[in-house]
């Protein structure tokens, strides 16, 4: 197993066929404001692949977006929302179709409130996660050994995760239902995008 770091563009062929895990890491939470500053992906096979963008960045990247807006590759994500929002806004592909284990997780762990990666990794997989570089300066001028292995952590174990939350999505009658939302995140993420971030459109109000 092993991280890889590249600037700008993720290079030819050095993904398998298949689904591919996919993050983020941006500036901030306000994704029109804070730029992105990396991208992280896996195939499921042991490796990580982390795609930096520097400031200024015209974010200039075939490759990745070719991978990225492939209508016949599955994207995993957790909290797949804010994913899609800055890939969209900052390399103007759409990433999917989607899995996103944050919503699978809400649709099957009813007895928990706790949906982070973190909680899942620690309870479906029996293992452990550190978050402490979940904070730190992802647009310095160097991403450390310790940020990588956050940055790469996070995909790292979304199609294990995957595997385990699809037969409990079955088990309780709600794999339709999940579909129906994976499907409707892009438009979610543009609507985001188009400032009905915290506005829900379907409600009364």
């Amino acid at each position: 197993m092993a991280v890889y770091f590249h600037e700008e563009d993720l290079p030819e062929g050095v993904l398998g066929q298949g689904p591919i895990a996919v993050d983020t890491e941006t500036m901030g939470l306000v994704t029109h404001r804070d730029r992105l500053c990396l991208v992280q992906l896996s195939d499921g096979k042991g490796d990580e692949h982390l795609v930096r963008f520097a400031p200024g960045s015209k974010y200039d990247a075939p490759n990745l977006k070719a991978v990225l807006a492939d209508p016949a590759r599955l994207k995993l994500y957790h909290f797949a929302r804010f994913d899609l929002a800055a890939i969209e806004h900052y390399l103007g592909v759409t990433a999917a179709p989607v899995f996103c284990t944050k919503i699978a997780s809400k649709l099957t762990r009813t007895y928990s409130d706790r949906h982070g990666l973190k909680n899942l990794v620690e309870e479906l997989l029996g293992e452990n996660i550190s978050k402490q570089q979940q904070l730190s300066d992802w647009g310095g001028p160097l991403i450390n050994d310790a940020q990588r292995d956050y940055a790469a952590s996070d995909v790292r174990h979304l199609h294990r995760l995957r595997e385990v939350l699809i037969p409990r999505l079955e088990r309780e009658g709600r794999l339709e239902m999940a579909q129906a939302c994976f499907d409707f995140l892009p438009t979610r993420a543009r609507l985001d995008l188009a400032g009905w971030a915290n506005h829900d459109i379907f409600s009364h109000e």
